[in-house]
């Protein structure tokens, strides 16, 4: 059952004031009740719906801090990439178990031995610190350098094991011995992409025509990554199309490597995103002499022909009159 509303100067008068009689609770009631007003505040529909239109205030609130990622600025590679150790046909076929066994060793020695795979495992890999780079850029990782890296100085290539248009199980190793070599490692349509703003025919015609010069000592090497079987199923699907598109004779430079590409290997010469594109200069002794990533920005293309025909033209002359100083 409802109550009775009992207005706020009575409900004070009549349920505080216990200790006064009636007379007096009536005296005290009445200028209250006067005071107020008798007739009813009426507020029309216009006006309501009006308030209810009025956007309320909002407080502004702190953008919120952006991610790692977003704020990445890829600079200059700081140092030559790649191994430290020449690659060997045969190598990295598959990838390798990852524990090492350490059992027939005293104590101390296994110690010794973890504390020096610790430091060289730490030591080697420089993009350690950009591992959580995917979006700045379309996935640019490392800008690249104006000049190549001296040769002293350069580290190897790793060797890619996989099949060609030309036959299955073959090595990137034997291929890039002895020539000067454009390689551009994609993985996905995207990657391709992003390698062709450095090395396409319609966009780098520079670079073609010193191929086309130079077919002795210069060449292109194309390494598809596919780890996926169901892509790497489909490549193989439609290599008709990849034939009919290339001449022949660079059906054996053309990869497609379906395992054995380890963390390892991509930490080390700057693979973090399988989705982007990279390009290498590697010389004839399987250096990396210089390396780009994503699309190409800037004079990098134009920094790519020039060290890529200094390369070449030191790859002609013969060893006494090569030029012994890198520019």
């Amino acid at each position: 059952m409802l109550q009775p509303r009992i207005a706020t100067p009575l409900r004070r008068t009549f349920l505080t004031a216990t200790s006064i009689c009636l007379r007096c609770q009536s005296r005290l009631a009445v200028p209250s009740i006067a005071r107020q007003s008798l007739v009813r505040p009426f507020t029309s529909a216009h006006t309501l719906r009006q308030q209810a239109q009025e956007p309320k205030p909002t407080q502004t609130s702190p953008a919120p801090d952006p991610k790692d990622e977003d704020i990445f600025i890829p600079k200059p590679l700081g140092r030559p990439i790649g191994f430290s150790r020449a690659p060997q046909p045969g190598e990295n076929a598959s990838i390798p178990k990852t524990k090492k066994d350490y059992s027939g060793m005293t104590m101390s020695q296994r110690n010794l031995e973890k504390r020096k795979d610790l430091v060289e495992k730490w030591g080697t890999n420089y993009f350690r610190d950009f591992k959580n780079i995917r979006k700045y850029r379309s996935g640019k990782t490392f800008m690249a350098n104006q000049r190549i890296f001296k040769k002293d100085a350069a580290l190897y290539f790793p060797n890619f094991h996989g099949d060609t248009l030309e036959g299955k199980d073959k090595d990137t190793t034997s291929v890039l011995n002895g020539k000067i070599s454009v390689v551009n490692v994609f993985s996905s349509m995207w990657g391709l992409t992003q390698v062709e703003t450095f090395t396409g025919k319609k966009t780098n015609t520079a670079l073609h025509e010193i191929l086309a010069q130079n077919p002795e000592v210069a060449q292109m090497v194309d390494v598809n990554i596919e780890e996926n079987t169901m892509k790497a199923w489909i490549v193989s699907l439609f290599q008709w199309r990849l034939k009919a598109s290339k001449p022949k004779e660079d059906w054996g430079r053309y990869f497609v490597v379906r395992k054995g590409v380890s963390e390892k290997i991509r930490e080390t010469i700057g693979l973090l995103n399988g989705r982007v594109g990279y390009v290498y200069l590697v010389d004839q002794d399987c250096k990396i002499r210089w390396a780009g990533s994503g699309d190409a920005e800037g004079t990098e293309m134009d920094d790519m022909n020039r060290g890529f025909a200094k390369l070449v033209n030191e790859a002609r002359q013969s060893p006494s009159e090569a030029t012994p100083r890198e520019a």
